[in-house]
């Protein structure tokens, strides 16, 4: 079963490309029914198409957007299924809290206006964090900070007692393989805690999040281009990938 929703005024130089990329930030797509300015896209999940509904008004190629459904509604709460097993197992775009997705479309420049920042505040306020994600980066902090600092810290705490001596003497950062775990041993690691494992948050608190998501993503562009050879291509494709996404 999927679950589509219906967007309209769509721009005329929006392709099922930009389409995709955009709304795959909710979740995973099945297909879009693109045509003119109107399409359907069809979802796997529902809390994907949720997030897809909170995104009405959304600027996609200078157009706004009208995200609607006859199928899904974005008032109820749906209940996320409880996380089982052990250990930091990987969690999918529809687990992530709704303000953690927005931070995800600004660091990428995406342009959504401050309504939208506080639907998704709303929404995991009514909702709660997912128990898969909550559990996921409590154990990720938890298994981290055990690993290098000992059991009595996190390593959100360990990281912001310390700041960049602990990155120095440990090379945390440089092990860190996801957004979340350099996220969490920097010197910012409690507030990055904080925002996804709480509901309680402003709009600027998004804002943040995003700068510090696009700061990572950066870093890890820069050191991608320092370790290989400087060709004509590779440097026309760094600069597409830095005007694509807005950084």
């Amino acid at each position: 079963m999927s679950y589509p929703v219906q967007v309209t005024n769509i721009s005329a130089d929006t392709t099922d490309t930009k389409l995709h990329d955009f709304f795959s930030f909710c979740g995973k797509i099945e297909k879009i029914d693109h045509k003119e300015k109107t399409a359907t896209i069809y979802f796997e999940k529902v809390s994907a198409a949720k997030t897809a509904l909170m995104l009405n008004g959304g600027s996609l190629d200078g157009s706004n957007l009208a995200v609607t459904s006859t199928k899904v509604s974005g008032d109820e709460i749906y209940e996320e299924p409880e996380a089982s097993g052990s250990g930091t197992q990987h969690v999918q775009q529809e687990d992530k809290p709704r303000s953690g997705i927005v931070a995800e479309y600004l660091a990428k420049g995406y342009e959504l206006g401050e309504p939208i920042l506080q639907r998704a505040i709303d929404m995991d306020k009514k909702n709660g964090i997912s128990s898969r994600f909550l559990s996921y980066i409590k154990q990720l902090d938890t298994a981290i900070g055990s690993k290098i600092t000992g059991p009595e810290a996190t390593l959100s705490e360990k990281a912001i007692n310390t700041g960049k001596a602990f990155d120095d003497k440990h090379h945390v950062m440089g092990r860190a393989n996801t957004y979340y775990e350099k996220a969490l041993c920097s010197p910012f690691g409690q507030k990055v805690y904080a925002f996804y494992s709480t509901t309680t948050k402003q709009v600027v608190d998004i804002h943040d999040e995003a700068r510090r998501i696009a700061e990572v993503h950066k870093a890890e562009r820069a050191n991608t281009t320092a370790g290989a050879p400087t060709t004509a291509a590779a440097t026309n494709a760094a600069a597409a990938d830095v005007k694509a996404t807005g950084l």
